[in-house]
């Protein structure tokens, strides 16, 4: 495996060495000093927050799904995969940014910054307007 990540090119052998990160907290434990408590457990606060968020993301797109069968099937369909989408990226970004935000803290560097958050109140505001439109039109039964 180490020599299979080796020969990828860069910025794919750290993807995939960060990947490698998710499931070795024992790997990221031994980096640098460890930091307040508070702070740890602030961070494993948040990441729990999204996947509360991933959870709610997927739950509405098996709602969608199930429960407008009024709806055009295409429209049914691209709502409940967006919703899905929005869910697994939501699960996948939190073990990202909860290892992203330990290793800082660990070597007392910025917190990193992410775009996700604006990617995902983008998604949600656009499924709301569909969904109002739905409403407001009378399609949804």
């Amino acid at each position: 495996m180490i020599v299979f990540v080796r020969a990828l090119p860069g910025r794919l052998r750290a993807g995939v060495s960060a990947v490698g990160l998710w499931f070795s907290p024992a790997r990221v434990q031994a980096e640098g000093e460890t930091p307040d408590y508070r702070f740890s457990l602030a961070n494993e606060r948040t990441f729990l927050a999204w996947i509360r968020t991933a959870l709610a993301l997927i739950g509405g797109g098996f709602a969608v799904d199930q429960f407008l069968p009024d709806l055009p099937r295409t429209v049914r369909v691209v709502l409940a995969l967006a919703l899905l989408a929005g869910g697994a990226m939501c699960a996948v970004r939190a073990v990202n940014y909860w290892v992203r935000c330990e290793r800082a803290m660990r070597r007392n560097e910025d917190l990193p910054l992410s775009r996700f958050p604006t990617l995902l109140a983008v998604l949600v505001a656009g499924i709301a307007v569909v969904m109002v439109a739905i409403v407001l039109l009378g399609r949804a039964g």
